[in-house]
């Protein structure tokens, strides 16, 4: 069976699939309403929104523990990544290995992958990203500390109030705009 379900963060109302293989997705809130259970649907066809099951919940816990400020990784979490590309499977491998608070950029997840000209691929990998933020790609940073791109609902506002609850230092490298 395959499930689906909301549940309340401090950023808002997120979405979680899951399947007999662990977790399908994941979703951060999106910017209209409904807009997470839409979208929940249409990554997991023919799910049924129903209560988690104790290892989704366990999850969901940690998911909501992360975005409250403790320092959790999430890399207990079972991910089901059947589909998933793998070059895409070794970029989000090596971002949960990222401690909550801290970052790393794209050019050195490329260089970890063993090509340095491979940063492009890498921020298309992180981009397509089903499970944010159990794979954190929002700390994951352009050259040079700043923000880059952030595909989820809120753009780079987003991955700043991420990385803000997890009290990184990356969040200083770029300064609030005026306007």
């Amino acid at each position: 069976m395959i499930g689906i379900a909301l549940f309340d963060t401090a950023i808002g109302q997120c979405g979680i699939g899951w399947g007999l293989h662990g977790i399908r997705t994941v979703l951060l809130p999106a910017s209209k309403p409904n807009g997470t259970m839409v979208l929940l649907r249409k990554r997991c066809p023919g799910a049924e929104e129903t209560a988690p099951p104790p290892e989704i919940a366990r999850a969901i816990e940690g998911i909501q523990a992360l975005l409250e400020g403790e320092k959790r990784d999430l890399r207990e979490v079972a991910l089901d990544m059947t589909g998933v590309p793998d070059f895409n499977v070794r970029v989000y491998q090596i971002a949960r290995a990222i401690p909550p608070g801290e970052t790393l950029t794209y050019g050195e997840i490329a260089k970890r992958l063993g090509d340095p000209l491979l940063a492009r691929d890498v921020g298309q990998a992180l981009g397509q990203n089903p499970f944010a933020p159990v794979v954190p790609c929002h700390r994951v940073l352009a050259a040079g500390g700043k923000m880059g791109g952030f595909s989820a609902p809120g753009g780079v506002e987003t991955k700043r109030r991420m990385l803000q609850i997890e009290g990184a230092d990356a969040v200083m490298a770029e300064p609030e705009l005026p306007f």
